[in-house]
C-alpha cells in the first residue's frame, strides 16, 4: 500500500491538484480582501453608506447575518469570473495548438506522365 501510495504522489496530478489548493486559497484571500476593502466601500457610497457586513436581522435569539451573505455572494461571483477568463483562454490556447499541429489536407495526386503512357499503351493493346 504504501508503494501504491508513492506512485500516486509521484504522478502529476497530484502535485498538480496540491498546487491548484494552495493558490486557491491565496487567491480567496486576494478576493477576499479585494471585497472588503475595495468593493464593498464602493458600493457603499452608492447606497448611501451601507456597511454590508454589518447587514442583519434577529428573530428571537437567532442572529442573521444577510451582510455576510451578501459578501460570500460577491466574493463567488468574482472567483468564479476569473476561472470562467482562465478556462476561456486555456481552451482557446488548446485550439489554437491543434489546429497548428493538424496535418494540411492531401491534395489528390495526378497521374503521372510514366502512368498515363502505361494506360495509353494497355488500350492500344487491348484493342
Amino acid at each position: 500500500m504504501l508503494a501504491e501510495f508513492k506512485t500516486f504522489i509521484a504522478r502529476g496530478n497530484a502535485l498538480d491538484l496540491a498546487v491548484g489548493i494552495i493558490i486557491g486559497a491565496a487567491f480567496t484571500a486576494i478576493v477576499t480582501s479585494l471585497v472588503d476593502d475595495l468593493v464593498n466601500p464602493l458600493i457603499g457610497i452608492f447606497v448611501g453608506g451601507v456597511d454590508f457586513s454589518a447587514i442583519s436581522f434577529g428573530i428571537g435569539d437567532a442572529q442573521f447575518m444577510v451582510g455576510n451573505f451578501v459578501n460570500a455572494v460577491i466574493k463567488f461571483l468574482i472567483i468564479a469570473f476569473v476561472v470562467f477568463m482562465l478556462v476561456r483562454t486555456v481552451n482557446k490556447l488548446v485550439n489554437l495548438n491543434t489546429k497548428e499541429q493538424e496535418p494540411a489536407p492531401e491534395e489528390p495526386t495526378s497521374p503521372t506522365s510514366e502512368q498515363l503512357l502505361a494506360e495509353i499503351l494497355d488500350t492500344l493493346r487491348s484493342k
